[in-house]
């Protein structure tokens, strides 16, 4: 029987204007020490992100989250943050910022397949 791990996300958030805080959701990022997993799965519904603020640029914030993506897999274009351990990695992803582009406060769960959770978790918090 396949035991239940220790897991925590953070959901992606667009924040056009920090003072107002507002936000929308566009994302999620999952990390899981004893599955050695960290992703992240996003989805940008242009439309949807003028309605919300029409002066955000929805191809710069692709290329922001595809950086987060490419942290998150460490490939080999990620540059100095992308060499760090996962764990270090995952902390510097959710770490507290007041850009455009922020995450959630860091949730902990319990799952048997990471990679299943963070789907379940995007169509639930994003979609």
């Amino acid at each position: 029987m396949q035991e239940n791990l220790l897991f925590e996300y953070a959901v992606i958030r667009i924040v056009p204007r920090v003072e107002r805080e507002e936000f929308l959701n566009v994302g999620v990022i999952l990390y899981c020490s004893k599955q050695k997993f960290l992703q992240t799965e996003f989805k940008l519904n242009e439309k949807r992100i003028q309605n919300f603020c029409d002066k955000i640029s929805v191809e710069e914030v692709g290329e922001h989250l595809e950086t987060f993506k490419k942290i998150c897999l460490g490939t080999d274009d990620s540059g100095a943050i992308g060499k760090l351990s996962i764990a270090e990695r995952f902390r510097w992803l959710t770490a507290t910022r007041s850009t455009i582009l922020q995450t959630s406060k860091v949730h902990p769960g319990f799952t048997r397949d990471a990679e299943q959770t963070l789907k379940k978790l995007f169509k639930q918090l994003v979609l």
